[in-house]
């Protein structure tokens, strides 16, 4: 039994170099892309360095990433092992870091392709892949290319159901998909307002905010990139009247709801963010 969990792990080895071949390759391009800086402003860890720092850091998060995938595919050495399980965790850090701080950007994993708000898929995706990398620890010093090299039908349905799980936790498949439908990226596609007011309506944001509002229709609504936004009067919890800020992501089948209460003085109440 000891045996196959171990066959099993180290058949997460090439999932994990697919990964995270994938993510140098999409962080190289939105880096050196014609967007320049302004396309990683809502990108994961850039949003939280200075500008003239974004492209630096993603692009030594891509080396960084491209020196893992080598050594994990070449050789057995646990310093590639514990390198990956670490940058997994950081990304796990980060990417809470990001929903806590700044719950309006992608993660950025995949570059310009992750710029769908961070949700529970993402940063299980991340929890995932660092217990796939500690599962690689464990398995032994077994090189990458001789899992692929000799494969079983164990080592091969191993990889078949890690690549199906992380691709489960994946928004950016959805977001490519509709970039092949819209042809354009999120922010130039028409969206209806009354289709986001729907989307507002069925979230748990709206639930847990619909006793504070006065009145169920907006005084205002405007669309800003991939937002709708839609501003309810209300009262806060001392009975002021507040206005209730409803944000609505214009993107994929759960879209990112979030939500604040603004006062008289145009301050955003502490803590009063809610993600759908």
């Amino acid at each position: 039994m000891t045996e196959t969990l171990r066959t099993i792990a180290a058949a997460q080895l090439p999932v994990l170099s697919v990964l995270l071949a994938l993510g140098t390759v999409a962080k190289i391009r939105t880096a050196r892309g014609d967007r320049g800086l302004g396309g990683m402003s809502g990108l994961g860890p850039a949003v939280l360095v200075p500008e003239h720092w974004r492209a630096p850091v993603m692009l030594g998060c891509a080396a960084g990433e491209a020196i893992l995938v080598g050594g994990l595919m070449a050789t057995g050495h646990p310093v590639f092992r514990w390198g990956t399980t670490a940058f997994f965790a950081v990304a796990t850090y980060v990417l809470w870091e990001l929903r806590r701080r700044r719950p309006d950007v992608g993660c950025g994993c995949f570059g310009e392709v992750s710029a769908v708000p961070v949700g529970f898929r993402s940063f299980t995706r991340t929890v995932v892949l660092t217990a796939m990398a500690v599962g690689a620890v464990w398995a032994g010093p077994v090189p990458g290319w001789s899992v692929l090299a000799g494969i079983s039908w164990t080592e091969g349905l191993a990889v078949a159901g890690g690549l199906l799980l992380v691709a489960a936790f994946s928004p950016e498949i959805e977001e490519t998909a509709a970039r092949f439908r819209h042809r354009a990226p999120c922010e130039e596609r028409p969206a209806d307002a009354a289709t986001a007011a729907a989307r507002l309506r069925s979230s748990t944001a709206w639930r847990a905010y619909e006793g504070s509002l006065t009145s169920a229709e907006p005084a205002d609504s405007w669309r800003e990139l991939c937002w709708r936004f839609f501003v309810h009067p209300g009262r806060g919890p001392d009975g002021e009247p507040v206005d209730v800020v409803f944000a609505v992501y214009l993107s994929g089948r759960k879209p990112a709801v979030r939500v604040a209460l603004v006062g008289s003085d145009g301050r955003a109440g502490p803590s009063r963010r809610r993600s759908r």
